[in-house]
């Protein structure tokens, strides 16, 4: 209409001056805005508006979009990847991960279908960047009687007694390079520099990170550390490492430190559970063997606000054992061995599995008035290729031993389990998953926004697809509103995302969400959405629940309140799928018909999309190899929300 107006405007003026010559009607135009503005009567100062402005995006400051990313990778700096084969560094994994084709590590072009958004490298603290320093003849290094040792075995073709030689020191917590922190600062900077200088705010983030190993008796309590600041400040320190201590107090007590110290931020993700062996969210602490308390609960949830639920090695989301009444609880498991002799029994899962451990902290927060285990969720490789790839038709393995070949490796290589005296409790390579990414919500692609959403848990896990999903819960919402126009301002101001707290209902009022879905872009429809419910009762009993929200098609619950399967489109001989059934988008308003005010409870959401080929079965069309009689032709892949808490009022 103002296009119109102002058009209608210089016709007047033309049609008034038919002598008009092209030199002054030029001239005309290039009046300054000023003048141009007085010509045509266009004063704003006689458009009053009182204290409001026109443009409602001036103040936005809610996150407008998804981030998708990878929190867990390695490079050749980890001794476990650079002495496995693993050549690629920093440089190329930065490369790759913002679209660029590079050259894997067994040779094979390879390059993502879209570029992530941000990634941090967390290569292992515990003698960070040995391999590269073997394959430069570091002098500091060759004076060491280790590092001597060790170069001579990689030189002479000896690479795996290299590694055993480390994987020994590593075992005993003998740091075998101590007192030779120089070695460290050094790898340590050349990795703050390449993430400095691949990171470009607002198209690309490279934060800065490593991975703390902690390895008691082989369990793996492994956490991500990862820092909101730049080259500056992670330059004032080294990693801590497990040669520091395997207990994360120390750690978070480190954390601390470094904070006080640089003014920073830094926040730790833990990782594996399922391979923990009951350890990852046990009851006690690892030294004292103390029962938790109020303060390692408060300290756990301001170090550790995000847990990764789903990689390479397994989803750790929940166990058919501890949710017999899930049908989509066994999804990717890895319940048998770890990656030291011990062995996996039952009474293990409930301190290894995120549901689980969700469920149990809120007896702690009834018990302590703190709650260790309020995480949100996040899903990442962990690969030790340099190659974040999490998709089925582009997975390029774990390690660089497994990269895509025909060789019997790439099915057949024990993963875990192979010190283990029970032969039953190997897992093979072959079970292990492409999953898995980071999903953010953020205000912009830069280290301050995505760090400050993961700490605010304003985050959700995937297992490999980029499937967008947004939930709001509130009070206040009715059913019209997922489909308002303003579905995320309206959701921030009338409720809390993924992430954030309820508490002490109204009257007569329970919690209601607004939940979106959306396929991914190159990807897969949508099967359904569901709503997992964990609750306290009043007698202390924990109880779970998961709800089928909205679906696809016209299908009805059967009589057992189960929703029949979607279908399967999968061609296995040809490893392809159509997108004939599912829905590319999913919507719905929820209210919980069973809430009870005076329980404390957390729900979740699951978005799950229909069945596509597995890795392993695109893996067999394209080499002609077979499947082992066990793996699975087709996946679910899926995408869980953070959490949102309810407490009850008192």
């Amino acid at each position: 209409m103002r296009a119109f107006a102002f058009i209608s405007l210089a016709g007047v003026a033309l049609a008034a001056s038919a002598a008009v010559s092209a030199l002054a009607v030029a001239g005309a135009i290039a009046l300054s805005p000023s003048a141009l503005a007085q010509e045509l009567n266009l004063d704003s100062g006689k458009t009053p508006v009182g204290k409001r402005e026109y443009s409602p995006y001036l103040a936005k400051g809610y996150p407008d979009r998804v981030y998708f990313g990878d929190t867990h990778l390695h490079t050749s700096y980890s001794t476990d990847a650079g002495l496995f084969g693993t050549r690629l560094g920093p440089d190329e994994a930065y490369r790759f991960a913002r679209g660029e084709e590079v050259t894997s590590n067994t040779g094979l072009r390879v390059r993502l279908q879209r570029p992530l958004d941000f990634l941090v490298i967390t290569d292992h603290a515990e003698n960070l960047g040995l391999a590269n320093m073997i394959a430069e003849s570091n002098p500091d290094l060759l004076r060491t009687s280790f590092g001597k040792t060790v170069y001579d075995l990689v030189k002479s073709g000896k690479g795996g007694d290299a590694y055993n030689a480390w994987g020994k020191a590593m075992t005993e917590r003998i740091d075998p390079l101590k007192g030779n922190e120089v070695l460290t600062r050094s790898m340590w900077e050349r990795l703050t520099t390449a993430a400095e200088t691949y990171n470009d705010p607002g198209k690309f983030t490279a934060m800065i990170g490593y991975e703390w190993s902690a390895s008691p008796d082989g369990n793996n309590l492994h956490r991500n550390v990862i820092f909101r600041d730049d080259k500056e400040k992670a330059n004032q320190i080294i990693p801590f490492s497990q040669y520091d201590s395997v207990d994360p107090e120390d750690l978070w007590n480190w954390m601390a430190s470094y904070e006080q110290r640089t003014g920073g931020k830094v926040l730790a993700i833990p990782h594996n559970g399922n391979l923990s062996l009951g350890m990852m969210f046990d009851d006690v602490t690892l030294t004292a063997k103390k029962p938790i308390d109020r303060d390692y609960a408060t300290s756990r949830m301001r170090w550790e606000p995000i847990y990764e639920v789903t990689q390479s090695k397994g989803d750790g989301e929940a166990h058919p054992a501890l949710s017999p009444n899930d049908e989509f609880a066994d999804f990717e498991t890895w319940d048998k061995g770890s990656f030291g002799p011990g062995q996996h029994t039952p009474d293990m899962l409930p301190r290894e599995y995120a549901r689980e451990a969700l469920k149990r902290g809120l007896k702690y927060e009834a018990e302590l008035g703190a709650n260790p285990f309020k995480f949100g969720l996040v899903g990442s490789t962990d690969s030790h290729t340099a190659l974040s790839t999490s998709t089925e038709d582009n997975f390029f393995g774990k390690i660089a031993l497994t990269e895509p070949s025909a060789r019997p490796e790439r099915f057949f290589e024990v993963a875990t389990g192979r010190f283990s005296p029970d032969p039953e409790a190997r897992q093979y390579v072959w079970q292990g998953s492409a999953s898995g990414m980071a999903a953010v919500w953020a205000t912009d692609n830069t280290r301050e926004a995505l760090w400050d959403a993961m700490a605010r848990k304003e985050v959700y896990a995937t297992t490999g697809t980029r499937l967008l999903v947004r939930i709001f819960a509130g009070f206040d919402f009715v059913a019209d509103d997922v489909q308002r126009h303003d579905f995320a301002e309206y959701g921030y101001r009338m409720g809390v995302p993924m992430g954030g707290d309820l508490s002490a209902a109204p009257e007569g009022k329970a919690p209601a969400f607004l939940i979106r879905s959306l396929r991914d872009a190159d990807g897969a429809n949508l099967d359904r959405i569901q709503i997992v419910k964990g609750s306290m009762d009043a007698q202390g009993d924990l109880q779970e629940k998961v709800y089928d929200v909205v679906w696809s098609g016209d299908r009805q619950p059967g009589a057992d309140g189960k929703l029949p399967p979607v279908g399967n489109t999968v061609d296995v001989e040809q490893a392809t799928y159509t997108n004939t059934i599912g829905a590319p988008l999913l919507a719905a308003y929820w209210r919980d018909p069973e809430f009870n005010p005076s329980e404390r409870a957390f729900y979740y959401v699951r978005v799950l999309e229909i069945p596509t080929p597995r890795w392993t079965t695109y893996d067999a069309k394209f080499f002609g190899t077979e499947l082992p009689p066990e793996a699975p032709t087709s996946i679910q892949d899926r995408a869980y929300t953070s959490p949102v808490w309810y407490t009850p009022a008192g």
